[in-house]
């Protein structure tokens, strides 16, 4: 079934990027964050140094009172290893997603722009409080004319806008970066950031995304995708079915079996889609996950069955090379052959490869691909927190770049690298013990890229997202 839909901006779209609505928010960022940016950048200009923990910990207070995209971004950015000093990911890694909901009053006006204004007679019931809120949106739980439960997600008022000045102003986040520990450009990772964030503005793309992963997963009984209700929603309303679930971290204290089997539907959900079809979801967030009940005879709640995935803003697709390298590096680290694992770097962008470089790149590599080589039940990493998970080796990775120069991270590797982080911090949430080399050699069974490209076209082109560039 083809479920493209296509996308119209209206001329007089009054919550377009605008200049009014980007300089309230410049103003409000600005009054929040300006003191504490100008004292970091003081500090290191006249070379007084600054207690960096300090200063920090007064970033993060500054923007956890803000709430919308620049905390989303912030966050965001404190998950890629080695965007922001170390001092600085820790705090911003804190901050909390979770927004005060706006009213019944919004609701109102934003379902009214966007259905009309007999929207209510469009569902059974509406709740008047939201279900979940967020930096971006809020989600209410609704019951279709025909009895179906809904989940509608609807967008803040002047999000263009507050995303637009909000990565204008956290430019200077990068210039911290640049100042205090140059060892990284990060101007690949600017840009790739950017446009992930723009995209999850554009809901009529994230029912492209829905619909696409609705393909890729269809056959695993594992993970459950919901449907789009194409005719309630919009660019800034996505309608979609209600999954039921509970969340990931209460069956924290669950036998292995089933910490196990949550475990095992987390990473299909995530190497499946990249290593048969180049897409990944980069947003491993807790929050993104449910874990829906089987049932043993029709009636009866069982024990846990798998996850729902909830949210499809933030996805990634590569181009089937970029694919290609991630398996030639596993076989080249594997089997130690060292043209191998260069031939991946390089395919995955990174340029001017000396031996240095290389053996630098390669502290990082094995920490991710680590369990995947080891053939044998473990756990992810043992003895490590969850919100600790790839600190130490980015800091290797970190002392030893100092050494070097500056290095160019490939926009395509930030999301990559970020949901590999993620998703190992979820299998140490749940203490899981899993072959992970066996899942993965499953999942690149039969690998090529010529594959890889066959069945991510059609999928694109199913999805209405055959207009998607995997390398944008």
């Amino acid at each position: 079934m083809l479920y493209y839909v296509a996308r119209m901006v209206s001329p007089s779209d009054r919550e377009a990027n605008r200049f009014s609505a980007r300089a309230r928010r410049y103003a409000r960022v600005g009054a929040n964050v300006g003191g504490v940016a100008a004292r970091i950048a003081g500090s290191q200009l006249f070379g007084l140094g600054g207690d960096r923990g300090r200063n920090a910990a007064e970033l993060a207070a500054a923007l956890g009172g803000l709430k919308g995209p620049i905390m989303k971004v912030a966050q965001l950015m404190a998950t890629i290893p080695d965007v922001l000093p170390s001092e600085y990911a820790t705090e911003l890694a804190k901050l909390q997603s979770d927004a005060p909901p706006m009213g019944w009053a919004f609701v109102k006006r934003r379902m009214t722009a966007e259905l009309g204004a007999e929207w209510q007679k469009k569902f059974a019931t509406f709740e008047h409080q939201p279900a979940a809120a967020a930096s971006l949106g809020q989600v209410h739980r609704a019951v279709a004319l025909d009895g179906a439960t809904l989940a509608c997600k609807l967008q803040y008022p002047d999000m263009q806008s507050a995303v637009e000045a909000d990565l204008h102003q956290l430019q200077w986040l990068f210039a911290i970066h640049r100042r205090m520990d140059p060892v990284v450009d990060t101007s690949e990772i600017a840009k790739e950031i950017g446009a992930r964030v723009r995209e999850e503005l554009d809901y009529y793309r994230e029912a492209k995304h829905v619909a696409l992963y609705r393909t890729i997963l269809g056959g695993i009984d594992l993970v459950r995708v919901p449907r789009v209700w194409l005719e309630l929603s919009t660019g800034r309303l996505l309608t979609l079915d209600w999954l039921e679930g509970r969340r990931l971290l209460e069956h924290k204290g669950a036998e292995l079996s089933i910490r196990n089997r949550i475990a095992t539907a987390m990473f299909m959900a995530w190497w499946f889609p990249f290593s048969r079809y180049g897409v990944i979801h980069g947003d491993p967030h807790l929050g993104n996950y449910t874990v829906f009940d089987q049932k043993t005879d029709g009636s009866r709640v069982g024990e846990p069955g798998g996850i729902n995935l909830l949210d499809y803003g933030c996805i990634r697709i590569f181009p089937p090379s970029f694919v290609g390298g991630v398996v030639d590096l596993y076989h080249g680290l594997r089997s130690r052959d060292d043209a191998l694992v260069v031939h991946a770097y390089e395919t995955w962008g990174f340029r001017r490869l000396s031996r240095e470089l290389i053996d630098i790149l390669n502290i990082w590599a094995r920490f991710i691909y680590g369990p995947l080589l080891d053939d044998r039940v473990r756990t992810i990493a043992d003895g490590v927190k969850p919100s600790e998970y790839g600190r130490r080796e980015a800091f290797r990775v970190h002392q030893a770049l100092k050494r070097q120069g500056p290095v160019t991270v490939p926009r395509e590797f930030v999301f990559m690298d970020r949901a590999a982080i993620g998703l190992g911090g979820v299998f140490l949430h749940l203490q899981a013990e899993l072959n992970f080399h066996q899942l993965f050699n499953e999942a690149i069974e039969k690998f090529s890229v010529a594959g890889v490209a066959e069945r991510q076209e059609i999928a694109l082109v199913g999805a209405g997202l055959q207009d998607a560039s995997s390398t944008e």
